[in-house]
């Protein structure tokens, strides 16, 4: 069967893959902690009551038929004045765009900016850009990142790599790392593409940013979030945001997620996701938009889930720094923000209890999966090297008690390696 290029050489999803062998284990009864999907646990992290009710409210008063392409008005209203008072940016109405989540808005986001052959730039790893690239026709220009710099890009690392680019995809706080930009080198970022947009002709398209902040509300300890336009106002006209409550409010399966920027582009973005009707279902927006009014109800959920989610975190965070300490070749690096924790499991040429050598980050997850019954997913899935023994550990999905239980399987695992 014949199908198009795109089609045929579209990579699958290695978290899924990794998800289904975690999935047959679970059926088969074995007390897997599973740390793979980004996702959260209903029972352990429910959605504010608040918002839960309102969604069953909206569809009890008939809110079932289509909603406006771009997300209803009181919805678009309310993201208004949430994102002004809580991030000091001030977007109109019609510059904010409502999906069914943030996919679709990354994705409208590649259609409406790039070319086929256009450039785009983003760090390794993070989440998806790779294959955004591919269904869009865009050439990826890959920035590696080091653990030095919690594997964020700084300036230095995506200066050579602008010049002629048409976007430059960031995120903060980072999936899959959990990690976030410190104010200077988010300046610094800003100030080269600003000088990059100088230096080019009149009518040439521009670079432009893309910027995810999904989980921009979920930041731990003195971890601050920096925006490019709160800190460079000039680049106003350049930056498109990617935002939503999927994560903030472990609200996942919600689907309401809203991007705002540059009106020529946002117009842009509206038409394409106009065709596709990626929109979110219109109860799920009307209660959105109640929940987004309601400053009390959002704190006091934000003050018990965010310290729930830091818990979490810190749990594997000391847990592999105990690890370290009694010899293992392991480390962690401390959670800033989202729900992930960035853990290196370097073993590769260890070889297991049956005589095999571990080689990739790949061998590596799976011994992990069979021994110590503990699911993660290699940043090789985030378009990383295999050869980076550094992994990505997502805590909305497990109980407190199921990662404290799955630190004590690792270390026997750990010692049975040679």
């Amino acid at each position: 069967m014949i199908v198009s290029k795109m089609a045929q050489n579209l990579i699958g999803s290695e978290i899924i893959r990794v998800a289904g062998e975690v999935n047959a284990m679970i059926a088969k009864g074995e007390p897997i902690c599973n740390l793979t999907i980004g996702d959260f646990n209903p029972s352990i992290y429910p959605i504010p009551t608040e918002l839960r009710q309102g969604i069953t409210k909206a569809y009890e008063q008939g809110h079932t038929n289509y909603p406006p392409a771009n997300g209803v008005a009181v919805l678009r209203k309310a993201v208004v004045a949430f994102t002004k008072e809580r991030l000091g940016l001030e977007y109109p109405e019609n510059d904010i765009l409502v999906a069914g989540g943030s996919r679709p808005l990354i994705y409208a986001t590649y259609l409406a900016l790039i070319d086929p052959g256009d450039r785009v730039v983003y760090p390794t790893p993070s989440w998806n850009n790779n294959h955004y690239c591919h269904l869009s026709g865009a050439t990826p220009v890959e920035v590696k990142t080091r653990p030095e710099n919690n594997f964020m890009p700084t300036a230095e690392d995506v200066r050579p790599h602008l010049k002629g680019a048409t976007m430059l995809a960031l995120c903060s706080p980072l999936n899959p790392t959990g990690t976030m930009f410190s104010k200077k080198d988010l300046e610094e970022i800003c100030d080269l593409v600003l000088e990059e947009n100088r230096s080019r002709a009149e009518g040439e398209k521009p670079l432009y940013v893309l910027y995810d902040q999904i989980y921009w509300m979920l930041t731990f300890g003195n971890a601050e979030h920096y925006d490019p336009v709160s800190l460079r106002p000039e680049l106003r006209d350049y930056v498109v945001y990617i935002d939503g409550t999927s994560k903030c409010f472990a609200a996942t399966g919600v689907r309401v997620g809203y991007a705002f920027g540059p009106a020529v582009v946002m117009d842009k973005m509206k038409s394409i996701l106009g065709h596709v009707g990626a929109w979110a279902p219109k109860a799920e927006q009307m209660a959105t938009a109640e929940f987004l009014q309601q400053p009390q109800a959002v704190d006091g959920f934000m003050n018990e889930f965010r310290p729930k989610i830091q818990e979490s975190l810190d749990v594997l965070y000391n847990g592999f720094q105990e690890l370290k300490a009694d010899g293992f070749a392991v480390d962690a690096i401390v959670p800033m923000g989202a729900i992930y924790l960035s853990a290196k499991i370097d073993v590769a040429g260890k070889t297991v209890p049956d005589g095999k050598a571990l080689q990739t980050s790949q061998d590596v997850t799976f011994y992990v999966l069979q021994e110590a019954k503990l699911a993660v997913v290699p940043f090789s899935a985030f378009g990383s090297s295999r050869d980076l023994n550094w992994f990505r550990l997502s805590v909305g999905g497990a109980s407190l008690e199921e990662i404290k239980d799955s630190l004590g399987r690792l270390r026997g695992a750990l010692e049975r390696l040679k």
